[in-house]
């Protein structure tokens, strides 16, 4: 009997070249697939080239094909042109959400199943509950807790995650490192990548204002006061506390300032002292773009925790699913910063039920 073909993103990482490894101790017959996504990089910070090197090193080791694709055209439609539309309005948009859905689970699961992939597979710190009697699958969260990227992962098309697997779901990143280590596996010691993947380790707002023209304006007060000037608007999230250019003021105590909102119309960043200024807090968000992993939400009103951003540990919440698709979610304690263009993704226990971005808050 011939074993199933899964095809892998390599990308050059621990993760990706462990899972790889993995699926062939478990009997698969597995190919790599190296993806690019970005093909502008004069300022040297895109770190492609080195990593389809090593994806090749580990696939030569492994004695498994490696394929390599450019999605480039694609990616710069589905994602960066939603990137930089979120910014122009002054949001705070999550490309990673994006590419998941779109690129690494949309025309990249596409591309392997046309090589005649039964499964894809990826280095991603999350797990999935398959039902062979349902052509849909759950999404569960990783093992370790402070890898777990279900958080990423909310908005899969189902179709995709019903044949994907994650074989380093259910282990810590260390136990991931030390068998790349033991299989001797030439990056077993490679630094984790961070950041969005077409910026790399430039500065942000050096990449941001070469794609939009920042409009400087005015810092305030909730009072009105004026405090500063900004470097244009979409280089500030709320909750921020650096960059803001606001030193040791007469008319003012030490505590530091923080990003507390956005006045669009005016061009204005309004600005408070202290972490926990009321200003900072919100107890409920409104969201549209919804994506449920079981294709829709569980009930008309239902309660759960949530996340409003990655790492952020799970609060406690009720939801409501609007006429229009999207959801208003009371939190039962108030949230810090919630922040309008970012998802608030939602769990029952160990599953991810979907998430939506955030519009509003209140």
């Amino acid at each position: 009997m011939t074993a199933p073909l899964v095809i892998v993103g390599m990308s050059g990482g621990v993760d990706s070249s462990v899972a790889a490894w993995l699926l062939l101790q478990q009997g698969y017959e597995v190919q790599g697939l190296f993806m690019s996504n970005w093909d502008e990089d004069e300022d040297g910070y895109c770190t492609a080239a080195e990593d389809y090197q090593d994806a090749r090193h580990v696939c030569e080791q492994l004695k498994i094909p490696l394929h390599k694709v450019s999605f480039a055209g694609e990616y710069r439609e589905r994602v960066f042109s939603y990137f930089l539309e979120e910014y122009r309005h002054g949001r705070t948009p999550n490309p990673d959400v994006l590419c998941n859905r779109e690129i690494k689970f949309g025309v990249c699961y596409d591309y392997a199943r046309r090589l005649g992939a039964e499964w894809v597979a990826t280095g991603h710190y999350a797990r999935v509950e398959h039902d062979p009697s349902q052509s849909r699958a759950k999404l569960l969260r990783g093992l370790d807790p402070n890898k777990d990227q279900s958080y990423f992962l909310h908005a899969m098309p189902g179709e995709a995650l019903a044949h994907t697997l994650f074989p380093i779901g259910d282990l810590q990143k260390s136990e991931v490192r030390r068998l790349a280590r033991e299989q001797t596996l030439p990056v077993f010691d490679k630094k984790d990548s961070t950041g969005i993947c077409f910026i790399g380790e430039r500065p942000f707002a050096q990449f941001l204002e070469t794609y939009l023209p920042a409009q400087p304006g005015q810092i305030e007060t909730l009072e009105g006061r004026r405090v500063g000037e900004h470097r244009g608007l979409m280089y500030y999230t709320l909750g921020q506390r650096q960059g803001l250019g606001i030193g040791g003021r007469n008319d003012a105590n030490e505590a530091p300032w923080y990003v507390a909102d956005k006045d669009l119309a005016r061009n204005v960043l309004i600005v408070v002292q202290g972490h926990d200024h009321p200003a900072m807090l919100r107890g409920e968000a409104w969201a549209s773009q919804l994506a449920w992993v079981a294709g829709s939400a569980p009930a008309p009103r239902f309660d759960c925790t949530a996340k409003v951003r990655y790492r952020q540990p799970d609060q406690p919440c009720s939801v409501e699913v609007l006429a229009d698709g999207g959801v208003h979610v009371r939190f039962h304690q108030p949230q810090r910063a919630v922040t309008p263009g970012q998802y608030v993704v939602f769990y029952v226990g160990e599953v991810c039920l979907g998430g939506g971005v955030v519009d509003r808050t209140a």
